[in-house]
């Protein structure tokens, strides 16, 4: 695959390039866990991309919490323990902070010049995320300006691939549309991203374990990746289930049921043979429930031993890496380096076809 760059006739091979993230406003839990973190390590290991560039996103996450600093900072730190923990390996996927990347800033406001106000209005990504927040009319300028943002991140990288759930189509749909009004204005420079989904649909829905629409921080509703065997436990024994499935011999509902859904997420069929033996899959499970005859008490217990099994070894790591905090920073504080290089051959490459390298050669 070839791309024209500038409007010169010369040519260059198109990387397979990841751009993904998050943004540091808390520990990250299960629904991170299946939504993004358990793909990042597979594509990481796969051999099929040429450079995977993880970023935490701390300027992102104070145009919402600008008043609380600290609690981004703290957070920074949490957030390359959790992804050090589920396998991502510093060798194979550069990992950087947000905000030492000072070229993202220049490329998101040479782009704000591409999209309207209408426009960013009307992308639905960002009316949830104001509606959630209880913006309304006090929306700060930044929040707004995210998929201005966020088109600057992936751009800044050359990213080629973006893995994103259903929610954030949106948001990757608008970093097209400025990728392509740069390149009509001034010749093929940015690379159009593609959009990775979940290959399963329950792992772009999880639900809060009060069965919450999502999985939430600010909702208390959240199993995380750190947190204890016991924690676990009480979690997933307290969780909503079907309210109409009082007795063990009444009628089901396994769809909108998320002990169901977290199984539809976790489930092997290997957990069966481990810890249900009687059931052959989910399947057999889901219709045994539905019919009626099948307890809430079961269900979670098998749940809460396949959880168990998954996230032992992840908080075990964790908790190996939490002794070596320095070695974090500097993993994070090389990952810059080299993510700093990159955005900045983006950035003189974008400031050439604009006609604005006034000094250069």
């Amino acid at each position: 695959m070839m791309i024209k760059n500038d409007k010169n006739t010369a040519n260059k091979t198109v990387k397979n390039i990841i751009l993904t993230g998050d943004r540091p406003t808390g520990r990250l839990h299960i629904g991170h866990y299946v939504g993004s973190l358990r793909r990042r390590v597979e594509l990481q290991n796969s051999g099929k991309f040429d450079e995977i560039y993880v970023m935490i996103a701390d300027a992102q996450a104070l145009t919402d919490n600008a008043e609380n600093p600290d609690k981004i900072r703290h957070n920074v730190a949490e957030v390359a323990l959790d992804y050090l923990s589920c396998g991502l390996d510093p060798k194979k996927t550069t990992l950087f902070i947000q905000s030492q990347i000072s070229e993202l800033t220049e490329l998101a406001f040479y782009y704000m010049n591409l999209v309207t106000v209408a426009r960013l209005k009307r992308n639905p990504t960002v009316k949830s995320e104001i509606q959630a927040r209880n913006f309304e009319a006090s929306i700060p300028v930044g929040f707004f300006t995210y998929p201005i943002s966020q088109t600057a991140d992936i751009t800044a990288f050359n990213a080629t691939v973006v893995p994103v759930g259903e929610d954030q189509l949106p948001m990757l749909e608008q970093a097209r549309e400025i990728v392509r009004s740069f390149n009509t204005l001034y010749g093929e420079t940015l690379t159009e991203p593609k959009e990775l989904l979940p290959d399963n649909s329950a792992c772009g829905r999880l639900p809060g374990t009060d069965g919450k629409t999502k999985m939430s921080k600010s909702l208390g509703n959240c199993i995380y990746l750190a947190d204890s065997a016991d924690e676990i436990k009480q979690k997933v024994m307290n969780m909503y289930t079907d309210p109409n499935h009082i007795r063990v011999e009444d009628k089901g509902d396994t769809k909108d049921n998320p002990v169901f859904i977290y199984l539809e997420a976790f489930s092997e069929e290997s957990h069966f043979k481990k810890y249900l033996p009687e059931y052959e899959n989910l399947r057999a499970l889901k219709k045994h429930y539905e019919r009626g005859g099948l307890g809430d008490v079961k269900v979670k217990r098998f749940l809460n031993a396949i959880l168990q099994e998954t996230l032992e070894p992840i908080r075990r790591r964790r908790e190996e890496w939490a002794g070596r905090i320095p070695e974090v920073y500097d993993i994070l504080k090389e990952g810059g380096k080299k993510a700093k290089a990159t955005a900045s051959e983006t950035l003189k490459n974008v400031k050439r076809a604009m006609r604005i390298d006034y000094f250069g050669e």
